[in-house]
């Protein structure tokens, strides 16, 4: 019965895909959710970055002022590609407009750069990856964390473990969308709690837009105190001018 049952819905689905193709979240054309001229046209990270925390910046340095002049516990920080068009709206529609089939061809610009340079040269190699977490309220409110479903479709296809029960969210704060970099900070303060299974581990945080970095910070400060080894970040995409929003 639960054979037949799948089958059914899946023939359901293709038939409505008949009737309704998915749009591209890029430029609306039909056929796919992220069609493959949208997919050419996602910008990559330009090679001048800070070596550290991965900000675009006008020539490459091996540690910005921001790095140079504040503490984080985050030893790496990488981003696939720019916060620009047409990822950018496809973003958007992962996390507001109910599309998680988005993440799948999202999750692999996160691919592409896990399998290139700094990652291949880590002092120690990444025991899990770990999702930003939505406080519990909001993912019921969405369906789901996008977060997580990108960091699946990464460890999909690279064998890393994935272990989104590693970090809890425990405050449901306002969203950063709007905020300064001091109130982006001081919003996920104390927001993030870590379970001890982390303990002596490198983990890889996974989110899908880096613009102050201070969410990442929150989560890293959270799971360095609950005794991990070594925390990293990867997310999907990062303002072109530096993370000032």
């Amino acid at each position: 019965m639960a054979t037949w049952t799948i089958r059914l819905s899946g023939a359901a689905d293709s038939a409505l895909d008949l009737l309704f193709p998915p749009r591209c979240a890029g430029c609306d054309a039909p056929g796919q959710p992220f069609c493959d001229r949208c997919a050419q046209l996602v910008a990559p990270l330009p090679a001048q970055i800070c070596a550290v925390c991965g900000r675009p910046h006008a020539t490459a340095v091996a540690l910005c002022s921001q790095c140079r002049h504040g503490r984080s516990h985050l030893r790496l920080s990488r981003a696939a590609a720019l916060h620009a068009h047409p990822l950018r709206e496809a973003i958007h529609a992962l996390k507001y407009e109910t599309r998680p089939e988005l993440a799948g061809p999202l999750a692999r610009y996160l691919v592409a750069v896990f399998q290139a340079p700094p990652w291949d040269a880590l002092p120690a190699p990444i025991d899990a990856v770990v999702p930003v977490p939505l406080h519990i309220q909001r993912r019921e409110e969405r369906g789901y964390n996008q977060s997580e479903l990108l960091a699946a479709g990464l460890c999909r296809a690279t064998g890393l473990a994935l272990e989104p029960a590693w970090l809890e969210r425990i405050q449901a704060t306002r969203q950063q969308v709007g905020l300064s970099a001091a109130e982006r900070r001081q919003n996920v303060a104390g927001a993030f709690t870590a379970h001890s299974a982390v303990t002596g581990r490198c983990l890889l945080l996974v989110d899908d837009v880096y613009t102050t970095g201070a969410t990442l910070e929150a989560c890293a400060q959270a799971a360095t105190a609950a005794g991990a080894r070594a925390v990293y970040a990867l997310t999907l995409a990062i303002p072109a001018h530096g993370a000032h929003p």
